[in-house]
């Protein structure tokens, strides 16, 4: 029985992170600046993280308030685990436009992943009112949030 449980709940875990994974990269006109970001997709969706960073700092250099390359620069630095430059990036990224439903998400798992639920929820709260539950955003930040209760009570 625990077993099975275990291997349910890992299961729930993989299909989150995949859905959240295929939706940072998925390919959509939201993208602010005049760069093409394709190819940086590409290295995300072959999670060539280190190889993004390089050429998100490059694009950052002609570009250095956009929320987008600064939300990507922190989702790559939290896939490498680099929690401290993710949370610089998405800080960042949220400064330069509040607003951003990536970078609000991304902050909210940033959150989930180093143990700061009550943070991942404010997230959340904050997602709710830019966006509502019709957002993308939000839905996979309660997903992910929903996961992580789920896990912890068992």
């Amino acid at each position: 029985m625990y077993i099975k449980l275990a291997v349910k709940n890992a299961l729930l875990s993989l299909f989150v992170v995949a859905v959240i994974f295929n939706h940072a990269i998925a390919v959509s006109g939201s993208y602010s600046s005049d760069f093409d970001i394709l190819p940086i997709k590409k290295m995300l969706q072959q999670e060539k993280f280190l190889e993004a960073i390089d050429e998100l700092h490059y694009e950052l250099d002609a570009d250095p308030d956009n929320a987008d390359l600064l939300s990507l620069l922190g989702y790559s630095y939290r896939k490498t685990q680099n929690y401290e430059d993710a949370l610089t990036f998405y800080k960042w990224a949220l400064k330069a436009k509040p607003d951003h439903r990536g970078a609000n998400e991304y902050l909210g798992e940033l959150y989930l992943e180093t143990g700061q639920l009550e943070k991942a929820e404010q997230q959340l709260v904050f997602l709710s009112q830019i966006c509502s539950a019709k957002c993308d955003e939000y839905n996979l930040l309660k997903k992910a949030i929903d996961t992580h209760k789920q896990q912890a009570d068992h």
